[in-house]
């Protein structure tokens, strides 16, 4: 678990990375997504891995490890969207943002600890492949549940979806990384 912990840092590093320099070149502008557009980007995302997964082909150089990156960082933005409503414009500054963005990874993680825990960190003896058919799925799902305005009879939210989102994609990254 501690080599898990440490790859969970090293990956997620990387993401955060990515999302602060965005941040320099458009500020907080995802605040104006609803969680239908963010869950759609999500959706675009796994489609391109899955293609590129298929084909070994991408003719517009999206890479897998990109993509994975870019459904980490919608994830935590869809968890904050969710949780802050969204705005009709830019309303949040970036160390704002930044605050949220590193609460919800650290809810990520927690989270991460616990199902390892009680899975045995089973996601090592997945495949790329079924690990991003489960993001798909879980997309699905969350696309579903906002279709029901939010309501479930017998499963969990979209918040808990999108956690498991971030942490299949994180994981998968560690499988590419090693």
């Amino acid at each position: 678990m501690a080599d898990t912990n440490k790859q969970f840092d090293e990956v997620t590093a990387k993401c955060r990375t990515i999302f602060v320099d965005k941040m320099q070149d458009y500020g907080a502008s995802w605040r104006i997504f609803r969680l239908h557009g963010i869950t759609d980007q999500l959706y675009i995302k796994a489609c391109n891995i899955r293609q590129r997964q298929e084909t070994g082909v991408s003719l517009v150089g999206d890479d897998i490890e990109g993509n994975l990156r870019a459904i980490v960082n919608y994830g935590i933005t869809a968890i904050i969207q969710e949780r802050e409503g969204y705005a009709d414009g830019v309303d949040m500054s970036n160390e704002e943002a930044m605050k949220h963005y590193d609460k919800v990874l650290g809810e990520a993680k927690e989270l991460m600890i616990r199902k390892n825990h009680d899975y045995g960190e089973a996601w090592r003896e997945m495949s790329k492949e079924g690990i991003v058919d489960m993001i798909f799925a879980k997309i699905i799902r969350i696309k579903t549940i906002l279709e029901h305005e939010g309501k479930t009879i017998a499963s969990e939210g979209v918040e808990g979806n999108y956690f498991d989102i971030i942490n299949y994609a994180i994981f998968d990254l560690i499988h590419y990384e090693n």
